[in-house]
């Protein structure tokens, strides 16, 4: 059971994540692999509208994907693309990725493999992972402009789109949580954290919503 308390901390920090960008233009566009074909309809979508001409989709499997995404998550995310209408041609597929930063940085490499110059990239997420892929990209590609993006949808509907409350609520923590530390490991650049949406963290971590949370051992030698 998750208390209203729980609900409204989550909902502070959804809206957090959100970077609010209006999607313009770029050189690329970059799907950012995870558990939610969502991130490939947007990228899709936004290919449709002319914001950009080539598509990267990078991601290998996690604990959360090696089910329900066996092929890879980029892999499975081109596919979505096709049946979508993206041509095959304009999708560059990054399997390896098993992180943000590599993501990032595997994607940026792949681009200059195969020829293709960037100054700009419409970044797309889960939206709740936004703030953290922008920082992510802007400390390992700070050559280019980004831009972020993901599905439109309220907290509520995104919620009831995955079906399982606790999963999103720990991953909002644990997307938190890597905010706050990141930056001093240099996985980020730092950006500020308002009290209202540290106070909402601290009380969905003490409640118990930890299961993506980075282990203190893990970060001490930082």
């Amino acid at each position: 059971m998750i208390s209203a308390q729980a609900w409204s901390d989550a909902r502070t920090l959804w809206d957090f994540q959100l970077m609010h960008h209006t999607p313009r233009p770029c050189s690329v566009a970059v799907g950012l692999g995870s558990h939610d074909l969502g991130v490939a309809d947007a990228t899709a979508a936004l290919y449709h509208r002319g914001m950009a001409p080539i598509i990267v989709f990078t991601g290998a499997t996690s604990r959360t994907t090696e089910k329900v995404m066996p092929r890879g998550e980029a892999v499975h995310y081109r596919e979505r693309a096709l049946d979508l209408g993206v041509p095959a041609s304009t999708i560059l597929v990054e399997p390896r990725a098993r992180n943000t930063g590599q993501n990032i940085t595997y994607s940026k490499q792949l681009l200059e493999e195969s020829g293709i110059y960037a100054s700009s990239v419409l970044l797309v997420s889960k939206p709740y992972e936004e703030r953290r892929a922008y920082a992510t990209a802007r400390k390992l590609w700070p050559e280019v402009e980004i831009t972020s993006a993901s599905t439109p949808m309220s907290f509520d509907d995104y919620v009831e789109s995955i079906d399982n409350p606790k999963l999103v609520i720990d991953m909002l923590v644990g997307s938190l949580q890597r905010l706050l530390i990141y930056p001093r490991m240099g996985f980020m650049i730092s950006l500020p954290v308002p009290g209202d949406v540290a106070t909402a963290y601290n009380r969905l971590r003490d409640a118990g919503f930890v299961s993506r949370l980075i282990p203190p051992e893990t970060t001490a030698q930082f």
